[in-house]
This record gives structure tokens, sequence and C-alpha cells, in this order.
């Protein structure tokens, strides 16, 4: 009668100078501080990933990381945080995956892009979190989009569920994240010395040219006359990854690379 033998072979540790395998991780690729004095409007470094800031004060001051804007992204995290702390939180699965945050926000024509699938995954709000009702990115629902331009406006990142513009409007009343209301936005050309660049719009009704009293966040901005300073609701980090669909919530401290999961170390 044939003996056959079964092994067994447990493997611990690196094999044939493979690494282990690491946990899935969140890596900054981008922060906004609405008032340090630097202007991350819609022609700022989005489409061309040149440096912005240092490691030292990437989640102080803004900040882009050139390496991680070129990294392929299939997850992006948006994260509301006061000085480094996680205010609160929203995570959102691009529908197309493997395309770099570079790539994404180089393509300004035609613009106007829905990226992400199935709204947001995830979303947290600290319990004593302010301002949230005028807040662009957690005051609104709705799918991501990027490069929303029409005529002579742009703003990088805007959610569906708040007002998106036409693109034959002049209202100038869309809100989000880098934005320009007087520039070329479909080959990312500021106007005017970057008059109507600012980093972060609240939530309002006020169109063009009805309205004189547009409010910012902060204080980025050249244009006291049209354009009016308002509270800093915080610093808004946005961390990619590529197999992690989970960011950690309200309360946890932020770092350049953030793992979903306590226990597993970088």
């Amino acid at each position: 009668m044939p003996l056959y033998i079964c092994l067994a072979i447990l493997v611990v540790g690196p094999v044939l100078g493979y690494p282990p395998r690491r946990a899935p991780s969140w890596h900054l690729a981008m922060n906004i501080n609405p008032a340090d004095g630097h202007i991350f409007g819609f022609t700022e470094g989005w489409a061309t990933g040149n440096q912005i800031g240092t490691k030292n004060n990437s989640l102080t001051m803004d900040y882009l990381d050139h390496f991680v804007w070129m990294e392929p992204a299939n997850y992006i995290a948006i994260v509301r945080h006061q000085f480094g702390v996680i205010d609160a939180v929203k995570v959102f699965r691009f529908r197309y995956w493997g395309l770099s945050l570079l790539a994404r926000f180089q393509e300004m024509d035609p613009g106007r892009r829905v990226v992400s699938d199935g709204g947001p995954i995830q979303v947290e709000i600290a319990h004593d979190a302010k301002n949230i009702p005028t807040d662009p990115i957690f005051g609104v629902g709705g799918e991501l989009a990027f490069n929303w331009r029409y005529t002579e406006n742009g703003h990088r990142i805007v959610l569906t569920g708040g007002h998106l513009s036409e693109e034959d409007s002049m209202d100038s009343n869309t809100r989000g994240l880098g934005n320009d209301i007087y520039c070329n936005p479909l080959i990312g050309e500021t106007l005017a010395n970057g008059a109507g660049a600012f980093d972060i719009s609240v939530i309002q009704d006020c169109s063009f040219p009805t309205c004189t009293g547009y409010q910012l966040m902060g204080t980025d901005q050249r244009s006291p006359v049209r354009l009016k300073n308002g509270p800093v609701f915080g610093n808004y980090a946005i961390y990619i990854a590529e197999d992690s669909s989970w960011f950690p919530g309200p309360g946890e401290e932020l770092q350049g690379v953030v793992s979903p999961y306590k226990t597993w170390a970088e």
C-alpha cells in the first residue's frame, strides 16, 4: 500500500527576500490651512504636483507632498482637524482606480468630473464639532467631484449635494476647496494676479453680481473688497490609500502616514 506523507510548512517572516505584508495605510497628500498666508486656489499646485511646505509643518500649514500626489489612489479621505486632532472625516471610493491625484486634477478640460461612486463610505463627525451646517464638505452630501469649472470660475473639490453651477453660469455660487472665481479653469491659469483665488468657501447663497459679501473661511485671499474673511473651521487634510477604506475617527491624532488599525505598526 502506498504511503503518503503530508508536510505542513508554517512560514514566519520574510521568504525568498520578500518583506512581510504591510498593513494598509493612508498617506497625507495635502493639508489646507485657510489662514496661513498662502493661497491654495484653483491654480496652486493641484495640476502640477509641485511640493508645497515641509513635513515639519505638514499638518499646520498649507502642504502638498509631491511624491504622494503621484501615487495611485483608490480611496480618498478628507479630514477636518484641529491642530492634528480629527474633528470630522469623510471617505470616498474613486470610481476609476489606479489614477494619481495629479492625473485627476490635470483633467480640467472638460473637467466637471464626478469621481466617486456610491457616496461617502465613511462619515464621522465629532459631537462637539462646530460650524458643520456651513462646512462645504461636511455640511452637504452627495458624491465627490473634481475640477468643477464654469465660465471664469474653478473649484477643485466639491460635493454634488451642494450647489453646482451650470457650465455657462457666472454666479460664482459653488462652494468647495481650492477656489478661484476669476480664472481660466480650462488651463488652470489665474487672472488679475490671483484676485479671485482663495482656499475654502463656506456654504451660503451669494450669487454674483447681486451679492457683494462673498464670505470665505479664514483669511487667505487677495481681494478684501469682494471677498470677506471669516472664521476658520479647522485645517483640511487629504489622505489617499490604495487598499484601505476605513479611516480613524474623531479624537484620533493625525500623522503623515495613518494606519486604520492601531495594532498594525507601519
